[in-house]
């Protein structure tokens, strides 16, 4: 598994893609944190990163299946992913390291961001006043919300070996797993019912996480979509193999 996850991790910063996927991310929440008014910090005069946190998901809905859509497309297309299954390696490691080799993209991204907590650590009137319990929690969010959307991604690079098709599938999926439950809960046929299919949403168990209070219900949510994500992966590959 070290080995697969060494070369897609490697690929990636031996191409032009992780480079424009970070300066597109980086840009992409500077400008909403910083510049945009209505949103950036300065403007609203409160010592918190909200901006950050609430856009940085849906910009992932772009970016992340533009990293996932080759892991297995590529291979297909190329003609070698029998050859990749012939090495010493389970279905499981092969999958997983090229999962991990994605999200460490994702957290690579997220790491130069930090210094808008520090800036805003600064800056607040008294020094230091930000809910740093609350940034936590949201990083943790995000990084979660991360490892998600690479599982569904890596998950529809396995249904074609057309990248642009993987790419749609991957963003339409994510889309309906982070709001779409929350669309779906605002139907007004639901009752008391409403609040429960809103928590089957990635967004609702996110939110749970920004507000400072890491809740083990919220983790194994996003733990147990990345386990049937993956194990999807393992299931579509069974079938499409030879």
């Amino acid at each position: 598994m070290r080995s697969i996850f060494l070369k897609e991790f490697n690929s990636f910063l031996n191409s032009l893609i992780a480079y424009i996927v970070i300066a597109i991310f980086l840009t992409a929440v500077g400008l909403f944190t910083w510049v945009f008014p209505s949103f950036n910090v300065l403007d609203t005069g409160y010592a918190d990163l909200n901006t950050l946190f609430n856009i940085t998901p849906l910009i992932y809905l772009f970016l992340i299946p533009a990293i996932t859509m080759r892991t297995f497309a590529e291979e297909r297309k190329g003609g070698t992913l029998e050859l990749i299954f012939t090495k010493p390696l389970s279905d499981y490691q092969i999958i997983i390291g090229k999962w991990l080799a994605c999200w460490a993209l994702v957290l690579v991204s997220l790491i130069p961001t930090l210094i808008y907590y520090f800036s805003i650590y600064n800056l607040g009137i008294p020094k230091g006043n930000i809910d740093t319990a609350s940034v936590f929690g949201s990083y943790l969010g995000l990084l979660l919300v991360g490892g998600v959307f690479c599982s569904i991604g890596v998950f529809a690079s396995t249904l074609t070996d057309n990248q642009l098709v993987a790419f749609v599938i991957a963003m339409f999926l994510c889309f309906f797993l982070y709001l779409g439950f929350d669309f779906i809960a605002a139907i007004n046929v639901w009752g008391s019912w409403a609040v429960l299919v809103s928590r089957l949403g990635i967004s609702y168990n996110f939110q749970g996480l920004a507000k400072g209070l890491v809740d083990s219900r919220n983790i194994i949510y996003f733990i147990s979509i990345m386990a049937i994500m993956l194990q999807a992966t393992k299931f579509s590959l069974d079938s499409r193999k030879w």
